[in-house]
């Protein structure tokens, strides 16, 4: 029997998705209720219909006075339409009367209109003769500077899908429907560990030979950024027992466990050989068509998700953009519909390497949008991956992108 490898055919990303996605999906059926000030970046687990009309009262845009608009017609500078002024209506208080002919009340920005008035006429177009009497000097149409009753939201409609990802705006918009806990996906529990005799903690001076962590915090930080309850684990050396004992643990106190490291064949067969042995359905691929990322193995033991992610701190964090953060932060089951920003490209990419590509780029302000530069330099360069801005994704048929087109970016900020 060949190794390990041989008998696995490098799978394309979209191929690895598909076969993590029958064992994320149960991740995704799990719900709990939260504050709605502990909300925000949690996924919602349901639709959210609106609970009542918004406005529930026909309010001002302006401030200024509320009118029946048909008193106003003809008004101009010269000839204003005469108003007798019938009072104030602060904020927060319903006018008592409904509006008649010929009369007005003078009103905030956000008043509640009395019944009868269909526009506001702003202060601007008004001038006080004395008294109660006032002229409108430009005439106004009806629904003319107000919002009515169901012009923002209409009761029982969905503002929400199942999977949104909860922004500012959207707390805002739960807390105006008296939302004040929210069903949302509990966090990932994600458990994160570097491997490799080389490796040393970040406060240690290394040795010839040795290289500090780095992959540990970048992991923890993408994961942290994706929403994620994320836990470094530290470090274990190339021992097969040690690995063993240490992916246990992992995977009995995680939804999802990353190794980073190994970018040795030997200890990929290693950590490809323990997926194997540690549950069903165990190792789903080894090897992926991706560039950066080419030695990216993945698995799942009893439900979990288990991922030996690249030794290149470059090429981890690109493989965990591009293939974990979607199973974390709820896109793979809600793609964001928000098209990608573009720009202009300074320079040719060439692809051509059988594998999707993925590149690092930088944005330059030009003119209204931005040109992108690539980040020149090889995947093992710590500081290429602080210079990058973006990403820009070389599709698998593509033989790369001239200089001058546009592409869309991924932003990294």
């Amino acid at each position: 029997m060949g190794s390990s490898s041989e008998l696995f055919k490098v799978q394309t990303l979209a191929e690895a998705i598909d076969s993590l996605k029958p064992y994320v999906l149960s991740f995704y059926q799990r719900a709990e209720k939260i504050p709605l000030a502990e909300s925000l970046g949690r996924i919602l687990t349901q639709d959210i219909p609106a609970t009542c009309v918004l406005p529930h009262f026909r309010k001002s845009t302006m401030d200024g006075m509320a009118v029946r608009a048909a008193d106003t017609f003809g008004a101009s500078e010269s000839m204003p339409a005469l108003i007798e002024c019938r009072g104030e209506i602060r904020m927060g208080e319903a006018p008592s009367k409904p509006l008649e002919q010929g009369t007005g009340l003078l009103m905030p920005t956000g008043g509640m209109l009395p019944e009868g008035a269909d526009a506001v006429v702003m202060v601007e177009r008004l001038e006080h003769f004395g008294e109660t009497l006032y002229g409108v000097t430009k005439a106004v149409a009806p629904g003319e500077n107000l919002i009515d009753i169901g012009e923002d939201l209409v009761e029982g409609e969905i503002i929400l899908s199942e999977f949104t990802r909860i922004r500012a705006q959207e707390m805002g918009l739960l807390a105006s429907l008296g939302l004040a806990y929210v069903p949302v996906l509990p966090r990932f529990h994600v458990g994160i560990l570097s491997t490799g005799d080389e490796i040393i903690p970040p406060e240690q001076e290394p040795l010839p030979g040795q290289s500090r962590d780095i992959n540990g915090y970048t992991l923890l930080g993408q994961a942290l950024a994706s929403g994620a309850d994320a836990r470094y684990y530290g470090i274990v050396k190339d021992d097969l027992a040690e690995l063993r004992k240490m992916l246990a643990q992992m995977l009995k106190e995680n939804d999802v466990v990353l190794l980073s490291g190994g970018s040795s064949v030997g200890l990929r067969d290693l950590s490809a050989q323990l997926i194997g042995e540690l549950g069903e359905p165990g190792l789903l691929f080894h090897g992926l068509a991706l560039k950066p990322g080419k030695p990216t193995i993945g698995g799942v033991v009893d439900g979990k998700l288990i991922f030996g992610l690249p030794g290149h701190p470059a090429s981890a964090m690109v493989v965990f953009d591009t293939l974990v953060r979607p199973l974390l932060d709820g896109s793979l089951l809600n793609p964001q519909v928000d098209p990608l920003p573009k720009g202009t490209l300074s320079q040719n990419l060439y692809s051509g390497s059988g594998r999707e590509e993925f590149v690092r780029v930088r944005l330059i302000p030009k003119g209204e949008g931005w040109q992108v530069e690539p980040v020149r330099g090889k995947s093992g360069l710590i500081r290429t991956m602080v210079l990058a801005d973006a990403i820009v994704h070389i599709p698998l048929d593509t033989e790369g992108i001239e200089a001058g087109k546009e592409v869309s970016f991924r932003l990294l900020r």
